[in-house]
């Protein structure tokens, strides 16, 4: 809403100023007292209620006219604040007030005749409101919290053309808390198709969706998902075709229906005026049951060309950017240094979020049946030599120099491995101090050793192999929100922590969005994941997260273990056009920890490929590749070595990851096959790499 005024009838006086957005200003309305900037309102609402007997005989109208002018303080009034700054500026300069009067407006209803007060014929789905068929006292079941979130009839859901209107938001539901904490089976209950489908018809089909595009790097899907096609196609029950649409844009919506955070539903055009569509649901349904009936199965290319494509790091980039090369017909070979493929999706993300063995695993043995290589552990660990016992005493990973004359190209994506730390806080180096993806890699890690993730997960914890770290019976804190900071509060109250405390430098995000975050940006507010609401219970029931906070100093038990946590409150200052944080005196104190995680993003890629593949880096120490949307993209300062995702454009959401390796792979097969000559050409001119190096 950004004209005009709409007025509520409410007269218990229960409609909240949080059910308004702040750009709207709720008030009530006094027949005694005149609005300074919209003097007739009394009698524009008089105007309008008689208007209404007049057409519909409405039986609760009549008795708000039977007492009027009284029965207009029960109504509340949203009147548009920087619509009702416009008014008062042009009140004030005598201008004409943009408010009209009611009566201009209305028709004169000679032709018309009142409708009888006659019973309405039954229905079989809800009725769509308008002013000629539903009276004032039925708007009240189109109110959000009101309507049903769960249609039962398919046929009804394929019909529905008024989901928007007539539905509420439903996500896909969660096991309970209390049950979940004893396992690390995946978070999610089964799921409902019929919620599922009833939740794709709130799709509005705009004309212009922003849900499917990315208009800034902030809003919406980077991989131009056809989200309202397959909500269509849901909606009426054809799993089959939106499927089908669904895998022409993402190549791993198994991984991005649990992992990501959903930019498209912050840019849903409902959401302006109402909750989002449930867009992430819809997908991750989709997909699942996609396996479900058979229909992902390995598809080779019909035909090879004898191209040979060497990818380093198999996260969610690199697996896109196999996907898509081998469907082109080229030669795959996938290293990865970790014992097994996955990437950030097999050990960063928690079993709890994306099961390894049925989600991630799964997905990545079908892209084996389809002919991909993948060389994991010592052996894919690029530039490594390393000493074992056995019978030829040496066991050595590929050079760089190796996999750049074995293959005719190369792409690096390693993503950004290198976490931040606390290392110039005292203490940091004390028994107890950890780094977010140490400690999810290292449990992940045991559960798969133990092959167990369900409540008899810690009888067989590591399978002998593996002592990872353990928050049993320890007082926890986290320092970073964010997914990753989530996941270990998640982690720590599986694994038995007395408590867990969350810190956080920055202050707590608003409720709703605040102006400097409008939509379709990705709305930054505050939010409960699956994490903070099992850590409650632990922390009296009380949220576990404190704001604006700083970490001053590890403590010692003077045995190099970690006892405490010294902190202190901070406020943030504005100085010119920059804000700066200061501490607020008094506000130091001590909390009793025994382990800390540090879950403060990523610095960027390690140095040590870049050397031994001849790729320069840029200023934030990211691999230097180019992007202009031009036939050079992703290419590195190596002709032959290209970059994308993570390792690239620094630490971004698994979505970005994965279109970065389907830009990529294009890259590489047009200067594979399209257009190899003129690229290489063009590459090579005036020596090695000197064209390259300028445009970089």
């Amino acid at each position: 809403m950004s004209g005009g005024v709409a007025w509520v009838w409410d007269p218990n006086g229960t409609l909240s100023a949080e059910l308004v957005p702040a750009s709207v200003e709720l008030g009530k309305v006094n027949p005694a007292e005149e609005h300074p900037s919209y003097p007739g309102e009394v009698q524009d609402m008089l105007d309008l209620l008689q208007a209404h007997v007049r057409f519909t005989g409405s039986t609760v109208a009549q008795g708000l006219l039977d007492r009027w002018p009284a029965s207009s303080a029960e109504f509340a009034r949203a009147y548009p604040v920087d619509f009702q700054k416009a008014v008062e500026k042009a009140k004030e300069s005598g201008k004409p007030l943009p408010l009209g009067t009611m009566k201009h407006l209305l028709p004169t209803g000679k032709k018309n005749k009142v409708l009888p007060n006659k019973p309405r014929p039954s229905v079989s789905k809800p009725v769509v409101p308008s002013s000629s068929s539903v009276d004032i006292e039925d708007l009240g079941k189109f109110m959000k919290g009101n309507r049903p979130k769960k249609l039962t009839d398919a046929g009804v859901i394929e019909k529905s053309l008024h989901g928007f209107v007539e539905l509420d938001r439903a996500e896909l539901p969660k096991r309970n808390a209390a049950e979940r904490v004893n396992d690390f089976q995946e978070v999610l209950a089964e799921r409902d198709e019929l919620q599922v489908m009833t939740q794709a018809s709130r799709c509005m089909d705009c004309g212009t969706p922003f849900c499917h595009q990315s208009i800034t790097e902030k809003s919406g899907c980077p991989l131009g998902n056809l989200i309202p096609e397959w909500n269509g196609l849901v909606r009426a029950g054809a799993w089959h075709e939106a499927w089908k649409r669904l895998m022409s844009t993402n190549n791993f919506p198994e991984f991005t229906g649990r992992v990501c955070p959903a930019p498209c539903e912050g840019a849903c055009v409902l959401g302006i005026i109402d909750d989002p569509v449930s867009i992430k649901s819809v997908e991750l349904t989709i997909i699942d049951k996609a396996y479900e009936m058979g229909w992902m199965r390995p598809t080779p290319p019909a035909f090879r060309t004898g191209k040979r494509v060497a990818i380093v790091g198999s996260g969610p980039c690199g697996l896109a950017a196999a996907d898509q090369l081998n469907k082109m017909g080229h030669l795959v070979t996938v290293y990865e240094r970790s014992d097994r493929v996955g990437g950030l999706m097999m050990y960063g993300v928690p079993n709890m979020k994306a099961d390894k063995v049925h989600v991630v695993q799964r997905r990545v043995d079908i892209m084996k049946q389809e002919g991909i290589t993948f060389i994991t552990g010592k052996a894919g660990n690029i530039g490594s030599c390393i000493t074992l016992d056995g019978t030829d005493g040496l066991e050595t990973g590929a050079t760089a120099n190796q996999v750049l004359d074995e293959n005719d190209a190369v792409l690096l994506s390693v993503g950004a491995t290198v976490g931040r730390d606390l290392a110039t806080v005292p203490g940091r180096d004390l028994q107890g101090v950890h780094l977010a993806m140490e400690y999810l890699t290292q449990n992940t890690q045991a559960l798969l050793e133990g092959g167990d993730v369900r409540s008899s997960w810690r009888q067989w914890w590591g399978g002998g192999k593996i002592e990872p770290i353990d928050a049993n019976g320890k007082r926890v804190v986290v320092i970073g929100g964010g997914d990753t900071g989530n996941d270990c509060i998640g982690t720590a109250v599986r694994q038995g922590a007395t408590q867990v405390i969350n810190l956080e430098l920055m202050p707590m995000p608003p409720r709703d969005r605040a102006e400097s975050n409008p939509w379709p940006h990705w709305p930054v507010v505050f939010r409960v994941d699956y994490g903070h609401e099992e850590a409650k219970p632990l922390n009296g029931g009380e949220d576990i997260r404190q704001f604006s906070v700083t970490t001053k100093e590890f403590i010692d038990d003077g045995h190099g273990n970690l006892v405490g946590i010294k902190i202190a409150d901070i406020e943030w200052v504005q100085v010119g056009t920059q804000r700066r944080m200061q501490e607020v005196r008094g506000s130091e104190r001590v909390l009793e920890c025994h382990l800390c995680l540090l879950a403060l993003g990523f610095l960027g890629p390690e140095n040590p490929l870049a050397e031994l593949f001849g790729v320069d880096m840029d200023q934030r120490g990211n691999y230097k590749a180019l992007y202009t949307q031009g036939e050079m993209d992703f290419l590195t300062s190596n002709p032959k070595v290209f970059a994308a995702g993570d390792c690239r454009r620094g630490q971004s959401l698994v979505v970005w990851a994965i279109r970065e390796g389907r830009d990529a792979a294009t890259a590489i097969n047009r200067s594979l096959v399209h257009e190899g000559r003129h690229f290489r050409e063009l590459a090579m001119q005036n020596g090695n790499s000197q064209q390259i190096a300028a445009a970089l």
